[in-house]
């Protein structure tokens, strides 16, 4: 396993993916923004939170932050998941008529993130969904490309690219792992 990104270049990804998608929100909507986070569990939520941090002490707003559960969502849910560890999902703000960035840690087939709007969707219809990761390591299997991302990385389809936390939960490093 090596390193990909370590923790100072993660953490300027992070604040370059907060100020873009402020700069963003802000040009489509204004002044006013009714703009949310919503984390997908496992690796979107501490980035969300993250995200959410970042925005407040650069920018002064507080962004409210979600997170959606999709395990019950996948398209291979009854196969995938044999013995499925399911959290709850949690938005505690209506999402009617809001702009909701969707976050997650790495994009690669496209599969998570059309389960997690499809979860988004139950809770009501935001004014526009939105698409942040941290990392775009390409191999869509569904035309699904995100509006917003940290880095763009180029890694062979059997790689595993994890996003690992510190003890505070928050990303840290970036590891990079070949399987043969």
């Amino acid at each position: 396993m090596t390193t990909l990104v370590d923790s100072d270049e993660l953490a300027r990804c992070i604040r370059r993916l907060a100020a873009h998608i402020v700069d963003e929100v802000q040009r489509r909507g204004g002044a006013e923004l009714p703009f949310a986070l919503v984390g997908v569990r496992r690796g979107g939520v501490p980035v969300a939170q993250r995200l959410a941090e970042e925005i407040e002490s650069a920018e002064g707003l507080e962004v409210p932050v979600g997170t959606v559960e999709i395990a019950l969502y996948r398209d291979d849910a009854a196969t995938a998941l044999p013995d499925p560890k399911i959290g709850p999902s949690q938005i505690p703000f209506d999402v009617r008529g809001r702009d909701v960035v969707l976050v997650d840690d790495v994009l690669q087939t496209g599969r998570t993130v059309r389960a997690a709007m499809d979860c988004l969707l139950d809770y009501g219809r935001p004014k526009r969904v939105w698409l942040a990761v941290l990392f775009d390591r390409g191999g869509r299997e569904l035309p699904i490309a995100p509006d917003f991302v940290g880095r763009v990385v180029e890694v062979s389809a059997s790689a595993r690219l994890e996003v690992v936390l510190d003890d505070a939960g928050y990303p840290s490093i970036a590891t990079l792992e070949e399987k043969s």
